[in-house]
């Protein structure tokens, strides 16, 4: 196989993002089966993939992100069919959902069939299922012959990787093989939606809004919050600390302009490296400035990149411009306040 590099006593294959090569999908597929770790390029992140239905190969993602076991991980199928795997009741909620949005960044939280391990599901009934978008998953899928569990492919509340040498950063040799199929388009996870009930429920939101989903399952209603950190979730995504950056992050509005640009100014003096995102310019000693794309589909798509980017740059505080409270943004301000907690 061309194109292979190792890092870290970790394999890497470069894969074509949208003719991935045969013979490296059939080596990562024997890898799963195995019950071994792969991590692979989605539309939305990179997940750390396991065989859904091993339950000690689901136990070595938890261990390798050093994730809590309240937190269930997403099982990505191959086609609704495949979901069948994975879940008991298939609503016509559910049907209406995946028929307009699978493949794509969309999760659905049903009851779970009595073969899928608790580890999977924080000990809960129900399980998250989705259809990912993304010839190399969807390749990988129907190779390994099983329901893939993939969280996003970083240790836990870390910020979530876009490109795999933000998975080889993180993970290091956690992990037995990485699928490089270059940056993701969508850049931030997947909406998930509890069809469970009569009334579809909004657990997490994401690429696709609230407003997008409602002409198939009606006005979506929000979660019961969770108050004691070790109550299993319902979803991935649901804990207060998530997607953040090594460095401080402080988010401002219009009326904290002038307290930012005394943090960045404070920061400066006492010799610490400043970066921030931005959507207008702000007149403050910042070393690692960033101008964000002023449209939630591209700000979501850089977002991730970027605070790895700050990251690396050595950054210990980053202010970050609040985005616009509109039900398109949702997705970006949910990232953005949890990573600030």
């Amino acid at each position: 196989m061309r194109n292979t590099y190792v890092s870290r006593a970790l394999l890497v294959l470069h894969v074509d993002p949208t003719h991935p090569d045969p013979a490296i999908i059939a080596r990562a597929a024997e890898v799963i089966r195995g019950g071994g770790l792969v991590a692979f390029p989605t539309e939305t992140v990179y997940g750390l993939g396991a065989n859904a239905l091993d339950a000690a190969a689901v136990e070595r993602v938890f261990a390798a992100k050093g994730r809590p076991s309240y937190n269930p991980v997403i099982g990505h199928v191959a086609s609704p069919d495949a979901a069948q795997t994975l879940v008991s009741v298939w609503p016509d909620s559910a049907a209406r959902l995946a028929a307009a949005f699978w493949p794509g960044p969309l999760t659905l939280v049903l009851p779970k069939r009595p073969e899928v391990p608790g580890v999977m599901t924080a000990g809960l009934g129900h399980v998250a299922v989705r259809m990912p978008a993304h010839p190399v998953a969807l390749a990988l899928l129907r190779a390994a012959g099983v329901p893939i569990a993939a969280p996003s492919a970083n240790r836990f509340s870390e910020v979530s990787p876009t490109t795999a040498q933000h998975v080889v950063k993180a993970l290091g040799d956690r992990v037995d093989l990485v699928l490089d199929g270059g940056p993701t388009a969508v850049g931030i996870e997947s909406t998930v939606v509890d069809v469970s009930q009569p009334r579809a429920v909004l657990l997490r939101p994401g690429a696709i809004s609230a407003t997008e989903l409602t002409p198939y399952v009606g006005t979506l209603a929000l979660p019961t919050p969770v108050t004691s950190p070790a109550v299993p979730r319902r979803a991935p995504g649901m804990t207060d600390r998530h997607y953040a950056p090594k460095a401080r992050l402080v988010l401002f509005g219009p009326a904290g302009r002038a307290g930012a640009v005394g943090l960045a100014q404070e920061a400066a003096e006492a010799g610490r490296v400043v970066g921030a995102l931005l959507l207008t310019r702000l007149p403050a000693p910042v070393q690692h400035p960033v101008l964000m794309p002023n449209d939630p589909t591209g700000y979501a798509q850089r977002l991730y990149a970027t605070l790895h980017a700050l990251d690396d740059a050595g950054c210990d505080l980053v202010l970050v411009e609040r985005v616009p409270a509109s039900p398109a943004w949702e997705g970006v301000r949910d990232r953005l306040e949890r990573a600030g907690r």
